[in-house]
């Protein structure tokens, strides 16, 4: 005969009885996957987010601001939420802080091309 008789393995025979069933086996796999995504990923993210509310938070009028594309001087801090922006000669928009990409001080000198 070719085909021979298949004995199914009891749950006391696996290795789940040396850890004390599959619940134990996983949280000694998941906690230390969960400690390592806090140092690699949450907290430089967190950090890099407070230091981002900071600047923004610090902003005043002066200063050389960068939003999507559009690069202005703030003339004035309307309130927590909005300033007021010129990106040109009298022309003048209100732009909410969290729209803004960049900051640069009023003293950082603009890069010129390499012509």
């Amino acid at each position: 005969m070719f085909i021979t008789n298949a004995y199914a393995q009891s749950a006391t025979d696996s290795a789940a009885g040396v850890f004390g069933g599959s619940g134990f086996e996983m949280i000694i796999l998941f906690v230390p996957l969960m400690v390592v995504w806090y140092f690699l990923l949450i907290r430089p993210q967190r950090a890099q987010a407070k230091k981002r509310d900071e600047i923004l938070k610090n902003i005043r009028r002066g200063d050389q601001i960068v939003t999507s594309g559009i690069v202005g001087k703030v003339t004035k801090v309307i309130d927590d939420k909005e300033l007021e922006v010129e990106i040109a000669d009298g022309v003048r928009i209100r732009v909410v802080r969290s729209a803004i990409s960049e900051v640069r001080v009023k003293g950082e000198p603009v890069k010129a091309d390499a012509a």
